[in-house]
């Protein structure tokens, strides 16, 4: 950046008198100029230059740039300036510690008339001077010939930036196209001066003509010495030329040369590694390439590298494929408990592989919370069949070519992860686990889920072709198995190509079994325990369950169990015991207090509160509704960051509330005289989904009323102005959570009534389901008997179902 000052000290804030408006603020300049139309950025220092820029910044004022005769004088004279300079206006101004920085914009040439005193900055009186703009045969061409050598001098120097030959061809003005060419030709600079007092335009032309066309001769003679230059060897060609000379000398002498030993042994590995045709020819293209190049090549590494990837991959090496499926059913009551249908479905698939080996097999996707053995099922299935077992986490994948890998042409360019995993199991045909397909995301590099098409699709993956490999490698022995917290968050291309199979939580004593049979010895071996060094009882498991935590899978009482397991440890390492039996009145001073308390009879006891259910990527999760009235205008107010659809339901709610006023005995003046609020507590989790319609309902008709919801009920459904209970999703995670919770009965749609088959036996045993199609069914069987004190909105009445129902159809 040119420098306009030399000094690094700032600028002191003095006072001086008013600057008048027909005076110019001076900024001194030296081994630069500016031409007008161009825009130049300059370095000051001087205190007088940093003031004089900040007055002219403060005032909004332009300012005179003048060139130093001599540019080793600090503080400059008037009588060591130039007197004629150029107007500029200062389009930018940026400070720093050390340095300020000004980015001005040439406007017109002036003259100095007088400098004034009495300003910590140079001051003065100027008159600007304009340049003819009379276009005559004889400045037309002298601007023809100005732009034919200006695009020769533009060939010479192949580092000016693009955008500069269409600028000058644009110019039309004589005095615009001189001026910009003036300003960018490599000149020194008294002799831009020059150009710069120069008013007569055709003079001005004349000169500049001059100019570029000695500047032009200076950079041919430059090329052409630099064309003899290059015609010389290198030291670099002269290395290779000695290297060549040593290997020659080490085969005669019956050295091995490193690099020859190098290339046969890829030679030979090519001939073992089993490629098919297409694979095997790009192989040996690249080794005669290889051969070709000195070892000292940039290129030399990276045709290396993808040779040592071509032959390490397990083309043709395919493990055999062992189905047993009593050994298979064995395996999986082994190493899973419960989820009867899912393990049905997994020995019927590897029932069909055995029958039909050659048979596209669908894609297996096992959806549901986390810690319900989605990834231990695929180990078991490798198990079961005796393949490798890789596990490729999808989460976060937002670059398209972290699946397809990347062009050898970037640095650093290696496989994709599909192809990284084949070569890490080492056989063509493992099982792999696609874990987190839910999760997957998308950036600016292109989306994954489109390149996990190809993949996923046995019509194609036969064929896949990875951007590194550049040549098509056989998928279709690979057994996929995907895994995904939310079914919806799966992109619906990809999980069009697989079949979902949804794994619900597990109820108590499913997590007490599981506890029993895995979670506890894995956790003693941690701990460095035997089994009979600490014990651990059936009540304890319980307690822990209820108490501490509160899931769909079983990883966190698996973290619970190794904290008891560790304890029983430290007392046994310090010699304080040799046989641990932790009893469920340890559980508070190893564990903490209870995590989790029944609240459902608490949170019902009054009128205005329902229980719902809810679903969630973790699970399901009972959800309570509160609502209240105050006095004021009508209004319905929201709390407890609810989402849209939510907002929805508890609006469609209350209006269908309002609509049966009569019916439920409510004073309708007095509704319109008070506020209704409906908040869903933890408010910090986000929440939403077309289920709470019923629960809001509900809410608002016990407010009304003044009658409690019974404490050990919950629902969910959808509404409609009619009052129709729509169906809704997740009734298995709903039941479940609704178990934990302590919930005897659970009101449900009607149209659900199908999916109560995904509910386990045993979860249906402990719950009463009540089916709705009209809301007054759930008014029917949830309310506690009416209570002779109402609370809230005095002066309402209850009516039966019958009644109204009769009330309506009069």
């Amino acid at each position: 950046m040119p420098d306009a000052t030399g000094n690094s000290s700032a600028a002191a804030t003095q006072s001086h008198p008013v600057i008048p408006d027909d005076a110019t603020i001076i900024l001194p300049i030296r081994n630069t100029l500016l031409f007008p139309g161009v825009v130049l950025p300059l370095t000051i220092a001087r205190p007088s230059s940093i003031a004089a820029v900040q007055e002219a910044v403060r005032g909004a004022r332009k300012i005179g740039l003048l060139l130093q005769d001599d540019p080793n004088i600090d503080q400059p004279e008037p009588e060591q300036l130039r007197r004629v300079g150029t107007i500029a206006e200062i389009l930018r101004y940026v400070t720093s510690e050390l340095t300020h920085y000004v980015i001005c914009r040439g406007l017109r040439r002036f003259r100095v008339g007088e400098f004034l005193t009495g300003y910590p900055f140079l001051v003065a009186r100027v008159k600007e001077i304009g340049v003819s703009e009379v276009i005559t045969p004889e400045i037309e061409a002298r601007m023809h010939l100005l732009k034919t050598r200006a695009r020769e001098a533009i060939q010479l120097l192949p580092n000016l930036p693009q955008e500069i030959g269409p600028a000058i061809e644009g110019l039309e003005s004589p005095s615009a196209l001189a001026d910009f060419l003036a300003g960018i030709i490599d000149i020194p600079v008294a002799e831009k001066q020059d150009l710069l007092e120069t008013f007569d335009v055709t003079q001005l032309l004349d000169k500049l003509l001059g100019l570029l066309a000695k500047r032009i001769q200076v950079l041919q003679l430059s090329k052409q010495i630099g064309e003899q230059t290059e015609q010389t060897l290198s030291s670099q060609q002269r290395e290779h030329i000695l290297r060549e000379q040593l290997r020659h000398i080490q085969k005669e002498l019956g050295d091995d040369d490193p690099k020859s030993a190098e290339l046969k042994e890829l030679g030979e590995k090519i001939d073992k590694a089993g490629m098919p045709k297409n694979a095997e020819e790009q192989a040996r293209r690249e080794l005669k390439r290889l051969e070709r190049l000195p070892e000292i090549a940039a290129e030399y590494g990276m045709v290396r590298s993808y040779l040592e990837w071509l032959v390490e991959l397990p083309w043709s090496k395919c493990d055999p494929e062992r189905i047993d499926v009593d050994a298979a059913r064995r395996i999986l009551e082994e190493d899973h408990y419960g989820i009867e249908k899912v393990k049905r479905r997994i020995l019927e698939y590897l029932a069909v592989r055995k029958l039909n080996p050659e048979g596209k097999s669908p894609i297996l996707c096992f959806v549901g919370p986390p810690g319900v053995g989605k990834t231990s099922l695929g180990q078991s299935i490798a198990r079961a069949t005796d393949r490798k077992f890789v596990r490729l986490s999808l989460g976060g994948v937002h670059d398209e070519s972290e699946i397809r890998g990347h062009r050898r042409t970037y640095v650093g360019a290696l496989p994709g992860n599909i192809i990284q995993s084949i070569n890490k199991a080492g056989t063509r045909n493992p099982v792999m686990m696609l874990d987190e397909m839910d999760k997957l995301g998308v950036g600016f590099h292109g989306d994954p889920a489109a390149a996990l098409l190809e993949v996923l699709d046995p019509e194609q993956n036969a064929a896949f072709r990875d951007n590194y490999l550049a040549v098509p490698f056989d998928l279709s022995k690979v057994l996929f198995i995907g895994t995904g917290n939310v079914l919806d968050n799966i992109p619906p291309a990809v999980r069009d190509r697989m079949e979902v199979i949804e794994m619900p939580g597990y109820i108590e004593d499913e997590k007490l079994a599981i506890a029993k049979r895995y979670l506890i010895k894995r956790q003693l071996a941690s701990a460095g325990l035997s089994e009979g060094q600490c014990q651990i009882d059936d009540d304890v498991l319980r307690a822990v369950i209820r108490d501490y935590t509160r899931e769909a899978g079983v990883r966190s009482l698996e973290r619970r169990i190794g904290a008891l397991c560790r304890h029983a440890a430290m007392l046994i390492a310090e010699g304080k015991s040799t046989r641990v039996v932790i009893a469920v009145a340890d559980l508070q001073s190893i564990l903490g207090p209870k995590r989790y308390e029944p609240e459902t009879a608490m949170r019902t006891s009054v009128p205005g509160v329902a229980t719902g259910l809810a679903w969630t990527p973790a699970g399901g999760e009972i959800l309570f509704v509160e609502a209240t009235s105050i006095p004021g205008r009508g209004n319905l107010i929201l709390t407890g960051q609810l989402g849209a659809v939510m907002k929805e339901s508890a609006q469609a709610a209350l209006t269908l509330v309002k609509s049966r006023a009569v019916e439920f005995g409510i004073d309708a003046k007095k509704l319109q005289k008070a506020d209704v609020h409906v908040h869903v507590p933890a408010g910090a989790i986000p929440k939403d989904g077309p289920s709470a319609g019923v629960a809001m309902f509900m809410a608002l008709t016990s407010l009304l009323t003044g009658r409690t919801i019974r404490s050990d009920t919950a629902m969910t459904g959808e509404i409609s102005l009619r009052g129709l209970v729509l169906p809704i999703g997740g009734v298995k995670e709903k039941v479940l959570a609704a178990i934990q919770a302590g919930i005897a009965t659970v009101m449900l749609p009607a149209r659900n009534r199908k999916d109560i088959e995904d509910v386990p036996e045993k979860a249906r045993k402990q719950i009463r389901f009540v089916w709705l199609e009209q809301v007054d069914e759930a008014v029917e069987a949830a309310f506690d008997p009416p209570q002779t004190d109402q609370q809230n909105l005095p002066g309402m009445t209850h009516a039966t179902t019958t009644e109204r129902r009769a009330a309506r159809s009069r």
